[in-house]
């Protein structure tokens, strides 16, 4: 690893980051990284504050846009392909992939599953971003007013592409309980609980 960063390590992380992490990714087999991923000093966190929390803020949106593609629901932190890049020859040490998986989850995009934190569930999206996705594909769609199952909302054909399509049953439980609370929606117990009803106002 490079323990020192470059003069322009800062002004190139804010530039890239304009130009990179908003492209859009081939939804295929492979998936496109960013510029920055072959760059050698991401790989060794920044000494300097403000050069820190922007390397951070990539590799945040690098690892869920990753996860979201692959509709990865969990990341085991020592396991992550994303650490090391071969190409380049650089990776992530043990404490600095700690530091970023605490980041991820301090930033809400993250939940240690175990009291080791070894392994978190990935949110592709927050709560309230995936409460707002779910009332605009429903106004979108005509289902103001009407019912559709909990099942129909992360797997239904409806939702293909959809940010809440496969998602977790916990998490989009959480959305909707959002939009309960917004007076959006509201739950009626089903036989099973992918049976249970959603009626959008």
């Amino acid at each position: 690893n490079n323990q020192h960063p470059t003069p322009v390590y800062a002004a190139s992380l804010s530039k890239r980051k304009k130009s990179n992490t908003l492209q859009d990714l081939t939804m295929g087999d492979n998936f496109e990284y960013p510029d920055f991923y072959n760059f050698p000093p991401f790989f060794t966190i920044q000494p300097v504050l403000a050069t820190k929390e922007k390397q951070l803020e990539l590799w945040r949106d690098l690892i869920v846009r990753y996860h979201t593609q692959y509709k990865l629901k969990t990341l085991k932190i020592y396991e992550c392909s994303l650490w090391t890049n071969d190409k380049i020859q650089r990776s992530l040490n043990r404490d600095e992939v700690q530091i970023v998986a605490d980041n991820l989850v301090a930033h809400g995009h993250g939940e240690w599953i175990d009291e080791s934190h070894t392994t978190l569930r990935v949110l592709w999206r927050k709560p309230e971003e995936l409460a707002r996705d779910v009332y605009e594909w429903a106004v979108q769609n005509g289902n103001i007013g009407s019912v559709c199952t909990l099942y129909e909302l992360h797997s239904g054909e409806d939702v293909n592409g959809m940010s809440f399509e496969g998602l977790d049953e916990e998490l989009l439980r959480r959305a909707l309980a959002v939009l309960e609370n917004e007076g959006k929606c509201t739950i009626f117990k089903g036989d099973t609980s992918e049976e249970d009803g959603i009626k959008f106002f």
